[in-house]
């Protein structure tokens, strides 16, 4: 939980650990997801992912989306060595989770302006930093989707 997360993680910052968060959907797993965990590991000591529920991936993503429930998803992404600890949140961004828990480091896909990015402004105030990798092109859970639905129902 949030709660048990934010305990943990105040031990291992007085250890001098730097934590490392980023969030998202993880819906379908895939490669570009795998390098994005792996390059934002790299940031810290700890690496926390945000995983959106499946009410949340619904609000954001559509009616049919997560394919993959919320507690596969975070089987999933827990067996990953780059990650450390995955905590889910069910409110439209990450922010009260960003300010509870209080990383040294928020990652997000370049995708994402540095200015767009939720919690970032809190990160900064608090003399952390803000890092956007960059995608592998072509890689999405959605792309992932649609080119099964062309391989399997043509039209």
């Amino acid at each position: 939980s949030p709660n048990q997360l934010k305990r943990i993680l105040g031990v291992l910052k007085r250890r001098g650990q730097k934590i490392v968060f980023t969030n998202g959907c993880f819906d379908i797993l895939h490669v570009g997801h795998i390098r994005y965990l792996s390059q934002a590991r790299k940031l810290g000591d700890i690496l926390v992912v945000g995983l959106n529920t499946d009410r949340s991936v619904r609000a954001i993503k559509g009616e049919k989306r997560p394919v993959v429930c919320e507690n596969e998803r975070a089987e999933v992404l827990s067996a990953l060595k780059a990650v450390d600890y995955v905590v889910l949140f069910d409110e439209p961004d990450p922010l009260a989770l960003i300010k509870a828990l209080k990383p040294s480091i928020l990652v997000k896909g370049a995708d994402w302006p540095e200015d767009k990015i939720i919690g970032g402004d809190v990160i900064k105030r608090s003399e952390g930093r803000v890092v956007r990798i960059p995608l592998v092109p072509g890689s999405s859970s959605t792309n992932l989707i649609e080119k099964i639905i062309r391989a399997y129902c043509p039209s």
